[in-house]
């Protein structure tokens, strides 16, 4: 006898062998066992998940010799020429190849002829969306009111492109994806029947790998067990399906828990070398990667599998970490279709997430420290107590770095500035537009500032509050070193935030700016030219159109 294939030979013959669609079941069995039968059933879910086999069970349910009900026999002749596709009164049609609608008048010629052996004429229509709006149009008179002898079952992997009026005539079912774990427990029970052996974990990635669907679970774990000789080995079944060794992930997440480019690339040239999916690997890590969050927010929730690795990844990774690669790996699988190289896709999603880090802001209010990246959690003490000395070096030797914190603008019993605050900011003014020469983000900073005052080689600037985030390592650095140019190489430099209590050279521009369009839009409304135009057209001068030339 010739071989049967798993998804063939295992595929449910009963509403009780069914798996993973309960609510499903639930109705077509209340419905069977109470006689409220439907005319039309229509079967929705992605490939594999049971569609074409609900509704030949439904069918045989309606045909038993044995009577109506929700537990055909599956012994008498009806039964056995279903399960066989030799039933004359069920008939199987493929949409996607009977498209035209004559195909379609031709299949309902026979609808007003009563059953030939069974008690209903059942007529099964596989990938039914694929039909043309014509075929719909005339099968929607028949499918509204057939024949009492007649029962229609209709399934679809996108009920979306079937029209409005085809799907009001129908009892609708959608069949949901299986989880892995259900598929796991399936597989495991089929290899038990068949007398198959399988290692520990070998059949999880098959269950992965299928997506939800059981019979693309049953085909790949017909060609693990034909790949591994009738054995099941984890390393077997990861190397048929090319997916990446567990070992292999971590070493990756690793890798970017550390910030090291050098080990990343290292593990990536090795992946390489596997031929693997590089679209399988970014799948297997955004899976790692939520596996590892839910370690960090809800530690219950993690699988047995790989516990240890996982928390141990958990404790070096900060949520936030977390998060962003999982968003960034994400969204390369979406461009990795259009990398020039997958190799080359994958590395760059990867060094993104070394290149993009949350921020950190050391503290909030007047004194508060610029925005900066966070550190790698490896790195991030010894990064800290660098930057200590750093500051402390500065503050002891009268550096010229910018210091974040307020300072006076004189030592003890010095008097303050005799310039007044209306003539600071004249000069400030006249600096931040010809003297310092700056543009950019730093010309915008120092646009955004008040000078508070100028004495003992100290410049002391006041940042508006609510500018703050223009605050950054790199343009205060080109501040400083511009008032370093202007006043002298041994100026310290003092930022802090505030309200500012005089205008800054930003809001000065702005207002000035707003005068001018203002003053532009006065001379157009009494302008005589163009009150007579809108006079004679009925037209108005939009105010958003108005702006001055000079």
């Amino acid at each position: 006898m010739s071989y049967q294939v798993l998804a063939r030979k295992w595929r449910p013959r009963t509403f009780a062998e069914l798996a993973g669609q309960e609510h499903v079941v639930r109705a077509l069995v209340n419905a069977l066992d109470h006689d409220r039968l439907h005319h039309a059933y229509l079967f929705t879910g992605t490939r594999g998940v049971g569609k074409t086999t609900v509704a030949r069970i439904l069918a045989r349910a309606l045909n038993c010799e044995r009577g109506v009900g929700s537990t055909p026999c599956g012994e008498c002749e009806s039964c056995r020429e279903i399960d066989e596709g030799r039933f004359v009164d069920l008939i199987e049609v493929d949409a996607a190849s009977r498209t035209k609608v004559e195909d379609t008048r031709e299949l309902l010629e026979n609808v007003q002829y009563a059953p030939t052996r069974g008690r209903f004429k059942v007529y099964l229509v596989d990938e039914v969306h694929m039909l043309s709006t014509h075929s719909f149009n005339a099968l929607l008179k028949t499918l509204e009111e057939p024949p009492p002898h007649v029962k229609f079952l209709l399934a679809t992997t996108d009920p979306q492109r079937l029209p409005a009026t085809v799907l009001s005539r129908c009892l609708q079912f959608h069949l949901k994806r299986l989880p892995p774990a259900l598929i796991t427990e399936r597989l495991a029970a089929i290899l038990e029947r068949e007398g198959a052996q399988a290692e520990a974990g070998a059949l999880d990635p098959i269950a992965r790998a299928a997506e939800g669907s059981m019979r693309d679970a049953l085909s790949l774990l017909d060609q693990a067990l034909a790949y591994g000789g009738g054995t099941l080995r984890a390393d077997e079944v990861r190397a048929m399906l090319g997916t990446l060794p567990r070992e292999r992930l971590f070493g990756l997440v690793e890798a970017l828990a550390a910030g090291d480019g050098t080990t990343l690339l290292a593990q990536v040239a090795e992946i390489a070398e596997q031929c693997v999916d590089y679209l399988g690997v970014l799948s297997e890590l955004i899976a790692l990667l939520h596996r590892v969050a839910l370690a960090q927010q809800v530690p219950e929730a993690v699988e047995e599998e790989d516990r240890a690795a996982v928390e141990a990844l958990a404790a070096r990774l900060t949520p936030e970490d977390v998060q962003l690669f999982y968003q960034i790996a994400l969204l390369g699988r979406r461009d990795l279709a259009i990398a020039p190289d997958p190799r080359a896709g994958l590395e760059m999603v990867l060094l993104r997430m070394l290149a993009f880090r949350p921020v950190e802001v050391a503290a909030s209010g007047e004194d508060a420290a610029p925005v900066t990246p966070r550190a790698a959690p490896a790195a991030r003490g010894a990064r800290r107590e660098t930057a200590a000395a750093a500051v402390q070096k500065t503050r002891g030797n009268g550096g010229n770095g910018a210091d974040p914190s307020p300072r006076p603008t004189a030592s003890a019993g010095t008097a303050a500035p005799a310039a007044e605050p209306g003539e600071l900011g004249a000069r400030w003014l006249a600096m931040v537009r010809e003297s310092l020469g700056l543009g950019g983000p730093a010309r915008e900073l120092a646009a955004n500032c008040n000078l508070l005052g100028c004495e003992d080689g100290v410049v002391q600037l006041q940042l508006d509050a609510a500018r703050a985030h223009l605050r950054s390592s790199s343009t205060e650095e080109r501040l400083v070193q511009a008032l370093q140019r202007h006043f002298g190489a041994a100026t310290r430099v003092v930022i802090q935030l505030g309200e500012p209590r005089e205008e800054t050279p930003a809001q000065r521009w702005a207002r000035e700016e707003r005068e001018r369009v203002e003053a532009a839009q006065r001379a157009i409304a009494e302008d005589g030219n163009v009150r007579a135009l809108c006079e004679t057209f009925e037209a108005e001068v939009a105010p958003d159109s108005v702006r001055p030339t000079d």
